[in-house]
């Protein structure tokens, strides 16, 4: 069995909990296409049997979020689970919007000392527990766009941001804050897309007990390349071969069926991903 669930995560459930309930469904390894913190909600793409080994493909796609960020105080994880420490102004929405062009295009970003980001093997959230001291390497992210929508509260404002993967929005909050002058964290965080997944289409876990497969989308209606027919044997014995096509990425068929993906080089077809 290979495809994908479609999962509207709940807030309070950790991203693993859903995968377990999935692989108790269908009894198949499944594996999630890119965590979302316990405290966040939205949309969670679970590949299911081999459709795990496209987990490139969706790595570094667009994800879309809402987020709600608190302004004037601060939390050692960087949401609302954290110690809270107050500090700074609650900036206004225009000093908010002309900050926001800062963090927009291809960025620096050090993550959250709570994160599954690790230190010499260790993730950062277990040295972070134990009290240790540690320091976290900044990394390239890019940020597509980074809208204020409204503010919710006198301290807190709503944002939509479209982001690549690896971003982390509780260190945006953090950093947003600081180049205001003042302390910040993110007090709600919803994921609205992941790529092609998005929240209209997304299903609650509870709604999966009943009828669970006529939510598993195939695998290859999520991928976004031209279909190749093959015929020649070769090809599947990993054999690379002349293909008189466009460099490029393609969604292979053994007659009717969905074998996997190969790629095209200087008219050279090769394997790349078999899911069957």
């Amino acid at each position: 069995m290979n495809g994908f669930f479609n999962i509207d995560k709940e807030e309070g459930v950790p991203s693993t909990r859903a995968v377990n309930v999935l692989k108790h469904l269908t009894h198949t390894p499944c594996g999630h296409m890119g965590t979302l913190d316990p405290l966040a909600s939205g949309v969670l793409p679970v590949a299911v049997g081999n459709a795990a080994r496209l987990f490139d493909y969706f790595s570094g796609k667009k994800k879309t979020y809402r987020a709600r960020f608190c302004f004037g105080a601060t939390t050692d994880t960087l949401d609302r689970e954290g110690i809270l420490e107050r500090g700074g102004k609650v900036p206004s929405a225009e000093e908010i919007r002309a900050a926001l062009s800062r963090f927009t295009g291809e960025i620096e970003q050090v993550p959250p000392r709570y994160s599954a980001c690790s230190v010499n093997g260790v993730k950062g959230y277990r040295l972070a527990r134990r009290g240790e001291s540690f320091e976290l390497a900044s990394r390239r992210v890019r940020v597509y766009s980074f809208s204020l929508l409204r503010q919710t509260a006198p301290d807190e404002f709503e944002f939509e941001i479209v982001c690549g993967g690896g971003t982390y929005i509780r260190a945006l909050s953090r950093d947003l804050a600081l180049a205001l002058g003042t302390l910040g964290y993110t007090s709600a965080l919803r994921r609205t897309a992941s790529g092609v997944f998005t929240e209209e289409n997304a299903v609650p876990l509870g709604a999966l007990g009943d009828g669970w497969e006529r939510f598993l989308i195939p695998t290859e209606t999520v991928l976004p390349f031209p279909a190749l027919r093959v015929d020649d044997s070769r090809y599947f014995n990993g054999v690379r071969y002349a293909a008189d096509l466009p460099d490029g990425t393609y969604k292979v068929y053994r007659g009717d069926m969905f074998y996997g993906t190969g790629i095209v080089e200087g008219g050279v077809l090769r394997a790349d991903k078999k899911l069957c």
